[in-house]
């Protein structure tokens, strides 16, 4: 009951703000004009009234049992009682991850070496002791983004979709875990993604922007926070050349900034605060995919180790935070790319095991804990064409990610106006989707195209020659929801592999699905429940006691 009672006043106040700010600027809200006098201060009024009640609720409830206390003060209470706090926190994030992408990794490595293809293969964090459920709107929508969530996250506060550890009106920062526990406590606090390590997940966790699109002001907040271990992908304000390069300010500023493989390899804790870059870039200046990696490319797993032994070095007696984003998997889901979605949840994967080889080591003083921030593509197991069967090994057939197959060989096909009949040799090649009058259909049956499949391919091809990805001003309603934004050729590809798989989509955009929270070591039996994702921060306040 005192959760709900939060929640309403929450929105109360959060819904006065709107009809002010809406009022003086003349702004349509909730589809009425809110110029109009009477209107108004009839809607005042009622908050006024539902305000009132609220308080009156909130006084008498205080002086219930505590048993009627929320989740978060219930964790805070809980976690004063026991007196243990978590010396060492590992929070992994998989951007766009819910229930149905950890399973979807499961059921890939069960189907490899399955004799009937339905067996599967744990993650590392399945086997975690406690499992919640966090609900993830925000104030903009039930759809959120990675900004508004990963707040919530960080904060527990909600916020509007875009906007970075603001409050509702844009104008209060919001103080962050890592800030207070690196403030009140002098823990380490160590920042590492699988893409730019100013995009809006990390970016949560040391900046404060009305707008994720700040990039440049989100890379001086980087530096100012004085965090310890900044890793993952290039700063997308590098794009930028009209002032100073943010990792020259870094360097200035006292950080070791390393961009090649072998220099990370040789940073030392007496190196001291430090950003690390990888080398090899993606079109986003995102590391690459997993699934595209080249030999010799630092996998996330590898950036988190070398933040392990930097934190810990440096932090052992105090204690340390790490954050982990799995960004790529978010990408992915934007691209209907299942294989790439489900090799990036096993890179993910290989940095959690790293955590709990970790906590084995210190298990009286280790918490780790496994979320994510929103679902993005609204990626199902079962798919209309293949009925109650899946076919999930199929996937094994693809080598290249929608990435590289659009930037490399799709722009080859536009240069050279290549031949459909050569494009489908090399669908075949690297995604195992055959012509029917291959030889390898008999080894491979549900990879084989059929005329319904064909037909889509060859139509999606000449678009590609034609005109290329689009934007959703430059495309019909059909034409949209057979591609989105991404090339056509390419998504209809992956589309037909997934299909053929047993996996379908619903959105090029993030759905409202609730995700899982998996939790492990020193006050983890405090994650069970289905709450909001704001949870997540009381209860790790409550934890170590910050405030």
């Amino acid at each position: 009951m005192y959760t709900l009672i939060k929640v309403s006043l929450f929105r109360t106040v959060a819904m006065e703000n709107l009809v002010e700010v809406a009022t003086a600027e003349g702004e349509l809200f909730g589809g009425i004009h809110m110029s109009n006098i009477t209107l108004y201060e009839r809607m005042k009024k009622a908050f006024a009234l539902t305000l009132a009640l609220v308080l009156v609720l909130f006084i008498v409830l205080q002086l219930a049992p505590t048993t009627n206390l929320s989740a978060s003060n219930a964790s805070a209470q809980r976690a004063s009682n026991n007196g243990n706090i978590p010396k060492y926190i590992f929070l992994f994030i998989g951007d766009g991850m819910s229930y149905v992408q950890v399973q979807s990794a499961s059921y890939y490595l069960g189907s490899l070496n399955s004799e009937y293809g339905t067996e599967q293969v744990d993650l590392s964090f399945m086997d975690f002791p406690t499992v919640g459920t966090a609900m993830t709107w925000d104030l903009t929508s039930f759809a959120p983004d990675s900004a508004s969530t990963a707040t919530a996250i960080a904060t527990g506060n909600k916020t509007w979709s875009g906007t970075i550890n603001m409050d509702s009106t844009l104008t209060k920062p919001l103080e962050t875990i890592t800030e207070k526990l690196k403030n009140q406590l002098g823990y380490g606090i160590g920042i590492i993604s699988s893409v730019n390590i100013d995009h809006a997940t990390p970016a949560a966790f040391y900046a404060h922007q009305p707008s994720r699109g700040n990039v440049y002001e989100i890379g001086l907040e980087m530096i100012s926070s004085n965090f310890d271990y900044f890793a993952g992908g290039m700063l997308q304000s590098a794009r930028l050349t009209d002032r100073k390069a943010i990792l020259e300010l870094a360097t200035e500023a006292g950080y070791t900034v390393h961009t090649t493989y072998a220099a990370s390899a040789t940073l030392k804790p007496s190196d001291g605060k430090a950003i690390l870059i990888a080398e090899n870039l993606d079109s986003g200046l995102a590391m690459n995919y997993s699934l595209d990696a080249l030999p010799g490319e630092w996998s996330l797993a590898d950036y988190t180790a070398k933040g392990i032994e930097m934190l810990h070095a440096n932090f052992g007696d105090t204690g340390f935070f790490m954050m982990v984003e799995g960004g790529k998997v978010d990408w992915a889901g934007h691209a209907n790319d299942a294989a790439a979605n489900i090799h990036d949840m096993l890179a993910m994967d290989d940095a959690i095991k790293l955590a709990i080889e970790f906590y084995n080591k210190y298990p009286d003083d280790t918490l780790i804990i496994v979320t994510g921030d929103h679902e993005t593509g609204g990626m199902t197991i079962g798919f209309a064409g293949t009925d109650y069967d899946t076919f999930m090994a199929n996937l094994a057939q693809q080598s290249v990610t929608y990435e590289v197959f659009s930037n490399v060989n799709v722009k080859e096909y536009k240069e050279n106006n290549t031949p459909f009949s050569t494009v489908l040799n090399d669908i075949e090649s690297l995604f195992g989707l055959m012509r029917s009058s291959r030889a390898a259909r008999a080894a491979h049956p549900t990879l084989v195209l059929n005329e319904y499949e064909m037909v889509m391919l060859r139509d999606a091809y000449e678009r590609t020659l034609k005109t290329g990805s689009g934007t959703k001003d430059t495309m019909t309603q059909a034409e949209y929801v057979l591609y989105g934004t991404y090339d056509p050729l390419t998504v209809t590809i992956t589309h037909i592999l997934n299909n053929k798989s047993g996996i379908g989509w619903t959105s090029y955009a993030h759905t409202g699905v609730p995700v899982p929270v998996f939790a492990l070591g020193v006050g983890s039996d405090l994650f069970e429940g289905y709450y909001h994702q704001e949870e997540i921060f009381y209860v790790l306040a409550g934890l170590t006691n910050v405030n």
